[in-house]
């Protein structure tokens, strides 16, 4: 990281840190919190799929494992909701170990394709245990984490940061650069000594991990948990996400993922042609900047290679 990077960096952290001054409206704190959870997504699912190039359709897996871990620990159970940090955090990473181990070891898009079962799997269960899942109405009455809108922004905020700064740090360690040889070609690097199902299996418990925090700040956000969560339209729209930002460079994703997720918001204006200008704008930049936008646009402003 250059100099210019790292001032660039600590420019957009201060601006968000001082942007509750001036934001007195709880709604726009609250959108805001929401789109730093879409960062954690975005970013944990690029950290796997965008360094080895084995693309997860069902990411909504583990953000709803790590939601409903939560869910079931304060709405069930009475558990304080700080407890659901850790143990939804846990759960996603040992869920990803059940679907990775046999998955990860298949060639073409056999992982991508079982990761959709996957998810499509556990929303139908939710529905079909209604008894313990709540079914279509799932489990309300969470606890909030925090009691002030502007508390949990910061919150999102500190996660967010801190995940993001993790990953980076990671990407950019030996295991990076290990990760990264899968993605350009596995079988050399399997021909060289590395055990790349280890690898992989490994990142992407470091992907539901990051993830799984995610969805227990989502959970106790909304003070409620329902099977959208494992949807497969959540899963699509981080991918979009990722793509927009620039996949493989991880703060890409992470600065995308909130764009896009205040995007809807700030073309409230517009009523009925929301949908119409939102999808547009997706489309126009998937066509004519498939490399996303985001992370070029960092390099070319601080001159990063």
């Amino acid at each position: 990281m250059n100099a210019r990077q790292a001032s660039g960096g600590i420019v957009v952290l201060a601006a968000l840190a001082v942007l509750p001054l001036f934001i007195r409206s709880d709604y726009l704190l609250g959108i805001l919190s929401v789109c730093f959870i879409y960062g954690i997504w975005a970013t944990s699912w690029d950290f796997m799929s965008g360094l080895t190039g084995r693309e997860n359709f069902g990411h909504a897996l583990f953000i709803g494992a790590g939601a409903y871990t939560a869910a079931f620990l304060n709405g069930k159970l009475g558990f304080a909701p700080w407890w659901g940090l850790p143990a939804g955090a846990a759960m996603a990473g040992g869920l990803s170990l059940v679907i990775g181990i046999p998955t990860l070891r298949l060639r073409g898009p056999y992982f991508a394709l079982a990761m959709l079962a996957a998810a499509t799997i556990m929303q139908r269960l939710t529905l079909i245990f209604w008894q313990y899942s709540g079914g279509e109405e799932g489990i309300p009455g969470l606890d909030p984490l925090l009691e002030s809108k502007a508390a949990v922004y910061y919150l999102c905020l500190g996660v967010f940061v801190a995940i993001t700064f993790l990953l980076l740090w990671l990407a950019g360690s030996h295991w990076g650069l290990i990760l990264r040889s899968i993605r350009g070609d596995e079988a050399a690097a399997q021909a060289a000594g590395i055990n790349v199902t280890f690898h992989k299996i490994a990142a992407l418990v470091v992907s539901a991990f990051c993830a799984g925090i995610g969805g227990v700040l989502y959970a106790h956000y909304q003070e409620a948990v329902t099977p959208d969560v494992f949807s497969v339209a959540l899963s699509i729209s981080i991918i979009i996400m990722v793509y927009v930002g620039g996949i493989g460079s991880l703060y890409g994703p992470a600065a995308g993922a909130v764009l896009l997720a205040l995007l809807p918001e700030l073309l409230r204006g517009l009523g009925q042609y929301r949908l119409w200008v939102y999808s547009l704008v997706l489309i126009f930049i998937l066509f004519f900047a498939p490399g996303g936008v985001i992370a070029p646009l960092w390099r070319r402003v601080t001159g990063a290679s």
